[in-house]
This record gives C-alpha cells, sequence and structure tokens, in this order.
C-alpha cells in the first residue's frame, strides 16, 4: 500500500526510499511510534501491513524483518528494526524536521524519557494493551500499572512544565512542539483513555490531561485511529 507519495522537501527522497512495515493500527503500538514522527514530520513513505494475532504472523513478518519484529524500516535494501531505532534514523536523515529539540538540555531530556518508555513501564503494556477502538473502563489498572502510570504522569507534567511551556514553539506537545519523545508516550495516551485512567488521582495538575488531549487531537493520530476503526469494522 503505498501512502505519502511526495518528495521530501530539500532531500530529494520519496516515498520509494522508505518502506514501514507494520502491525495492526488497533493494537500494534509499537507500529504508531515511528509512522506517527514520520507523518507528523512530512516524511514520505510507503506502508506494507502484516495482519497481527493470525497463525501466520510470524512467517508473515520474517518475510520483511530478519528480527522477527515490526515495525521495521526498509531503506537502501537494508532492514532498521525497531521503533526508537527508525525514529532516530529519521532524526538524523532529517534534522531539519526538529524531531528532536534544539536545546541541548532539552534533546538530552527527550533522549531520556523516549529510552525509559522503551525499555520500560511494563506493567503498562501488559495490563493495559493498546487497544484503540474499545473501551474498557476500570480494566487492567493493577496496583503494579498504576505505579508506572504514575511515573508517566510525573514525566508529562515535568516535561511540559520545564521545556513545553517555555518552548519558543509550543503546541502543547513535551518540549513545545512535536518530537520523538511524544511519538514514543502516544501509545500510552490511548491506554489511558481506553481504560479509564484517572490522571488526577495519579497527581496530575492539568497538565498531563492537558497534554494528552494535545496528542488525541494531532491530525496524524487523527488519520491513524481512523484507519485503525476501518480496520477492526473489516474484521467484523
Amino acid at each position: 500500500m503505498a501512502r505519502n507519495g511526495g518528495r521530501a522537501r530539500g532531500t530529494g527522497m520519496t516515498a520509494h526510499d522508505f518502506e514501514l512495515v507494520i502491525g495492526n493500527k488497533n493494537w500494534s503500538s509499537w507500529s504508531l511510534r515511528p509512522w506517527l514522527a514520520m507523518k507528523v514530520a512530512g516524511i514520505p513513505f510507503r506502508e506494507t501491513h502484516v495482519g497481527l494475532r493470525r497463525d501466520d504472523t510470524k512467517t508473515q513478518i520474517l518475510k520483511h524483518s530478519p528480527s522477527g519484529q515490526i515495525p521495521a524500516l526498509k531503506w537502501r535494501g537494508d532492514v532498521v528494526s525497531d521503533s526508537l531505532a527508525i525514529c532516530e534514523t529519521m532524526a538524523d536523515l532529517f534534522p531539519e524536521k526538529g524531531l528532536w529539540p534544539a536545546d541541548a538540555l532539552a534533546r538530552a531530556m527527550a533522549r531520556s524519557v523516549s529510552a525509559e518508555m522503551h525499555s520500560g513501564f511494563a506493567d503498562v503494556r501488559r495490563d493495559m494493551p493498546m487497544d484503540i477502538v474499545n473501551r474498557y473502563p476500570g480494566e487492567g489498572q493493577s496496583e503494579a500499572a498504576l505505579a508506572a502510570a504514575r511515573r508517566i504522569v510525573d514525566i508529562w507534567r515535568g516535561m511540559r512544565a520545564r521545556f513545553g511551556a517555555a518552548s519558543a514553539r509550543d503546541d502543547g506537545f513535551l518540549f513545545g512542539g512535536f518530537t520523538i519523545a511524544d511519538a514514543m508516550y502516544a501509545p500510552v495516551v490511548t491506554r489511558f483513555r481506553t481504560y479509564g485512567v484517572d490522571v488526577a488521582g495519579l497527581g496530575d495538575d492539568g497538565r498531563a490531561a492537558a497534554y494528552m488531549e494535545a496528542v488525541l487531537r494531532l491530525p496524524a493520530f487523527l488519520e491513524w485511529e481512523a484507519e485503525a476503526r476501518a480496520e477492526m469494522a473489516e474484521r467484523g
């Protein structure tokens, strides 16, 4: 499936340069991250979809990704695996897109909280799996998951207060403008919505709730959400 068929301004790269292999949009949180980063940055790419939760899912993934994991970015005859690695590759190739903050300290903190999301919060992943279409208020809110959720709320509040609100361009995201850090946390925003997590009860002063709204209103996210709903409708 070919999408974003234009040319990346100033780079000479087109959708033929990048093929992003992703899973179902309702469930694949790792796929959402680089897809969202590339969409918001206006980096053209082709999408290839692999159906998850099927008997042949692993076989289909291995046709595209030697690691056996998706998302995977096909570029120059090779495969870049892992969401954060794909996002970092885009930041390297398109520095003018601002996928990391320009300020050195803000950039360091953006990388830090992105890495924390990448390697941590296993309890949230396990107990509140991403399900964009459905709503399960109160479910999945184990003690361990809520402890991890409290830390996430602290990150959102802290980054918004220290960097986002003070940014020359404050679009409501963690560091003002949209960055990889927001791509990394976007699936968690959907999880909190799906399971009805009370962020105020986890210490939010309003900043985390406002941040969630900024992510959920993002045109690229709304596109992903609409396609997730269409996928699930097709499944019946």
